[in-house]
């Protein structure tokens, strides 16, 4: 079960993701509502969410949590001015290059993870502050909490596949990943090929729980979306193109988005399973009973796969 909106605002000094919601949004008020408004707001949810009348224990607390956040006039200030009552956000600028702890050889890996993401939220974003207005840090936690939902699924997305990159990256040698790759259906945002066969990956954050219906996703958060069926059409797109065949099909979300490692079955021909971000390099690394490599040599499926790499 994922967790009470504004649990993350506690548990650690990073902001939560860019599709959390704010307290105004668990209240139901608007971010400028009186004083007044707020303290209504607070009363009516309590007695929507208590478990006492039928609530659910988790949305309770989430709503004792945003009061904590935004009840005081102390406390709103702070968290106006921040996003947090206790400690400042650091906001979501891309992460420093990651400091090597061992010598063990990494996954040999090539383009920019998040990169295209990063670069539409970045115009989208300047875009929605106005035009001639300066924005000196697109990444500010304030900036982003108001900015729209879409706006922030951009960055969301950045976020996902750069975490995703950095378990990729401690696969080993053995394997070879291709990071924000081209195909005339869209980009792929991870390909990853090694002894448990070649695999075509997406990094996504719906901000909510997901879960699977047949060998698709679905969810309150996901919204209508087919993420599964347009990772298959992605991938078979770039499998014409390189003349190979992907053994699976992987979306990859935040741990506390899904119920576990799913094995959803087989979509044309692919094996499609979900996979929790803590899982990652295990599931790469350890595979799917009956999926491989098809019998065809890996040096011959890298090359055939280098060569027809466009990063996006």
């Amino acid at each position: 079960m994922r967790r009470g909106p504004c649990d993350a605002l506690y548990d650690r000094g990073v902001p939560d993701g860019p599709l959390a919601s704010s307290p105004y949004e668990i209240l139901r008020v608007s971010a400028d509502a009186s004083e007044a408004e707020l303290r209504r707001a607070y009363r009516m949810r309590v007695r929507e969410t208590h478990p006492d009348h039928g609530g659910v224990a988790a949305e309770f607390h989430a709503v004792q949590l945003a009061w904590e956040l935004v009840g005081s006039a102390e406390a709103r200030a702070a968290y106006d001015a921040h996003g947090r009552s206790d400690v400042r956000q650091e906001g979501f600028a891309p992460p420093p290059p990651r400091q090597r702890r061992d010598s063990r050889p990494q996954a040999r890996s090539s383009g920019h993870p998040g990169g295209w993401h990063r670069e539409r939220y970045l115009a989208e974003i300047r875009e929605f502050a106005g035009r001639g207005v300066e924005v000196p840090d697109p990444y500010d936690a304030a900036l982003v909490r108001g900015a729209p939902r879409a706006v922030r699924h951009l960055l969301a997305s950045a976020i996902a596949e750069e975490e995703s990159a950095r378990e990729l990256a401690t696969l080993g040698i053995g394997y070879t990943v291709w990071h924000d790759v081209a195909t005339p259906a869209g980009k792929l945002d991870h390909i990853v090929l090694g002894a448990s066969g070649l695999w075509a990956l997406l990094s996504a954050d719906w901000g909510g729980d997901v879960r699977s219906k047949g060998t698709e996703l679905v969810g309150p958060a996901v919204a209508g979306e087919r993420p599964m069926h347009d990772l298959s059409i992605r991938a078979r797109a770039f499998g014409r193109a390189a003349r190979v065949k992907f053994s699976a099909l992987g979306v990859v979300v935040p741990d506390a988005d899904a119920p576990g490692f799913a094995d959803l079955g087989s979509l044309r021909g692919s094996r499609c399973v979900l996979i929790p971000r803590p899982q990652l390099a295990h599931v790469i690394r350890t595979g799917v009973p009956g999926v491989g490599t098809g019998g065809t040599d890996l040096f011959e499926l890298r090359t055939r796969v280098q060569s027809a790499v466009r990063f996006v």
